[in-house]
């Protein structure tokens, strides 16, 4: 067995959408980044690299790589989803929290699963996916950006 975390943060901006798992939120603004910003997708993506023993997403997924320029995250996932397989493990399971202090992410949360679900293909009961709060502290709190942690438990096939 092998257990991998991962972190990722991005800013929030006006006239960007908000995607976090793959689903769009109605929200003022969206996150920053290269790709689509999924924090917590990208979260997911280091934490199984790591896992695996692998480069993280900014080496495999470089910001400088216009191929990746408004990539879908969950098309990303997938990509390291066969990596990892390629690398010999199996996904046990993934467990990740997005902290932000808005919106408020608990009714997009089975919607979230479904899609990371199907994107690792895994049941829907192996990816657990919780939203938090900063209670106003720091720059999620600030509401300036968004940040995802994720752990990731992998299998020696």
């Amino acid at each position: 067995m092998r257990i991998g975390i991962g972190y990722d943060v991005h800013r929030l901006r006006a006239g960007r959408d908000l995607v976090i798992g793959g689903v769009n939120i109605p929200f003022a603004k969206g996150l920053l980044g290269h790709s689509d910003a999924d924090v917590l997708t990208h979260a997911i993506m280091d934490a199984l690299l790591g896992a695996a023993g692998l480069a993280y997403i900014g080496h495999l997924f470089p910001d400088t790589d216009d191929t990746f320029k408004d990539a879908r995250s969950l098309d990303l996932l997938r990509q390291v989803k066969a990596r990892v397989d390629e690398a010999g493990y199996t996904i046990v399971n993934i467990d990740a929290v997005v902290v932000a202090e808005r919106p408020k992410l608990a009714p997009h949360i089975p919607a979230i699963k479904q899609n990371l679900a199907e994107a690792l293909e895994l049941p829907a009961e192996a990816v657990g996916i919780k939203a938090t709060t900063t209670e106003g502290l720091g720059f999620e709190g600030d509401g300036l950006g968004m940040s995802a942690h994720a752990v990731a438990l992998l299998q020696e096939k």
